[in-house]
């Protein structure tokens, strides 16, 4: 029962400098429906010293961005200004970019990300349904014609998939990923867990079922706080534990998903919550889950194995 206390490689967060506007929900005067309740502490600025202020007491040796929503016009842009925020602070480590799938031009914005040096991968939201109950009548993206076939680009150009959407919609989740074996899809934020009644649990669990029968598929464990919620290992064991479970340890990734996740807890709440929760697990397990995983599934430099 010892903690984990290695190398990290946060496999999921977030750098934005507001004041730029690049991001139309972060302005002061936005307000957008938000999963975690009033956001306002969040839109200020956060680079890589403030997420190694947070993370103090943990070995962060490498980081993964997530695309912020930057204007649809520019997805380019947002990932040359984040290749500059690593030129500048040596972090992050690789990004995932935001590209509009159902365009018709999205090949072109596909060939120029593959080409800066920090993507990986894509994410493009496809819509949800409010509830289970009206996932069947209201299908998202994930079944869209024109956005899977921006989608069957992605293997081309060597860019993998980020998958955040419910998990009522898993269903057509597996069909994609059947459908096109040779893409690496990465469920975001574990399936959007929210409800944590047993029936919520059970649904979510036998979604989770469904999608790590795919060999292409892997999972973050990152972005499971609750709205007016404090952070806490009771809260969030069932999450983390089903997860691991289900995947396996080698097909899982923890991640901080700050600093929109400081709504919920401080990084010690979060990445010591998943240190105690994996406790139990060998010292190769918890390795994988923290570090191993996310360099081999974001192509990252061997190096970090060593750290």
């Amino acid at each position: 029962m010892t903690p984990y206390r290695g190398p990290v490689v946060d496999a999921h967060h977030h750098f934005w400098e507001p004041e730029l506007g690049r991001q139309p929900w972060l302005l002061p005067d936005a307000r957008i429906p938000f999963r975690y309740g009033d956001y306002e502490a969040i839109k200020r600025s956060y680079l890589p010293p403030d997420l190694i202020a947070d993370a103090e007491g943990f070995d962060i040796v490498g980081t993964v961005t997530m695309e912020t929503e930057w204007d649809l016009d520019d997805p380019v842009g947002e990932m040359e200004y984040t290749q500059g925020i690593a030129e500048r602070f040596g972090l992050p480590t690789a990004s995932v970019a935001h590209a509009v799938l159902r365009d018709p031009a999205v090949e072109a914005v596909l060939e120029r990300l593959a080409h800066i040096p920090l993507v990986r991968g894509v994410r493009n939201k496809p819509g949800q349904a409010a509830s289970p109950a009206e996932a069947a009548s209201n299908p998202s993206l994930l079944s869209d014609e024109g956005w899977q076939s921006g989608f069957a680009l992605l293997d081309k150009y060597a860019l993998d998939f980020e998958l955040q959407v419910a998990w009522w919609h898993f269903d057509e989740a597996s069909a994609l990923a059947s459908r096109f074996p040779d893409t690496q899809i990465i469920i975001n934020h574990a399936g959007l867990p929210a409800d944590r009644s047993p029936a919520g649990i059970a649904g979510w669990t036998a979604a989770l079922r469904t999608m790590a029968a795919h060999e292409n598929v892997a999972i973050k464990i990152s972005g499971i706080g609750l709205p007016g919620v404090p952070w806490t290992v009771a809260n969030n064991r069932i999450i983390v534990e089903t997860v691991a479970e289900v995947f396996g340890t080698d097909r899982i990734m923890f991640a901080s998903n700050f600093p929109v996740d400081s709504l919920t807890g401080t990084y010690r709440d979060i990445f010591g919550g998943f240190a105690e929760i994996a406790a139990s697990w060998s010292p190769a397990e918890q390795r994988a889950a923290f570090l191993a995983n996310a360099v081999r599934y974001y192509r990252l430099p061997e190096q970090l194995l060593g750290a």
